[in-house]
């Protein structure tokens, strides 16, 4: 059983880096079509880039659920923690040796990329392998998911005027994005 668990969970390791990979290029590739934009990266932002993680190993994790639910624990739990390590991993590793260097390095951020997908899958495995947990931990973390994918459309379209929301290349700490009226909030 920890074997299978262990094998789907690196499985989705190549499944979530492929995915995140193709995401990069996915919104320029469709014209600039809007709604690509909830989940590929707009621009070369470090935000933007956190979705490349983010969004691949919550399709993951639903393809999973179908066949882990039942011979699993914590599975809401455990992809939680997935999703969340990932973008939080990323931020750490990227702003850690950009401040040792002085500079990014595009090599070193496609590694930290990797080893942060790395690292939400293997804490993941922890949690699907672990004693049962309370239910409401699971509602927590649907909660959490929810309200981080909420946030991911909202500063997409509307980014706090941040470094994390700064494209280096046009240096503009915002999307150059538009909603339609139809979509205006």
């Amino acid at each position: 059983m920890r074997n299978e668990v262990l094998v789907w969970e690196l499985l989705g390791v190549l499944f979530i880096s492929f995915l995140g990979s193709l995401l990069h290029f996915v919104f320029d590739w469709s014209g600039g079509f809007l709604p690509v934009a909830l989940v590929a990266a707009v621009n070369e932002s470090v935000w933007e880039h956190l979705k490349l993680g983010v969004w691949p190993a919550l399709f993951y994790s639903l393809i999973e659920y179908r066949y882990l639910k039942q011979s699993t624990n914590n599975f809401i739990v455990a992809k939680a923690i997935c999703i969340y390590s990932i973008p939080v991993s990323i931020v750490v590793l990227f702003y850690s040796y950009t401040f040792i260097l002085g500079h990014g390095n595009l090599i070193m951020d496609i590694l930290i990329f990797y080893v942060a997908i790395i690292i939400g899958q293997l804490a993941s495995y922890k949690f699907l392998t672990k004693s049962p947990l309370s239910p409401i931990f699971s509602k927590m973390a649907l909660a959490a998911i929810i309200v981080l994918l909420v946030v991911f459309v909202v500063f997409t379209f509307y980014p706090p005027h941040l470094d994390l929301f700064r494209d280096p290349i046009t240096a503009v700490s915002y999307t150059h994005l538009t909603l339609p009226t139809i979509y205006s909030v």
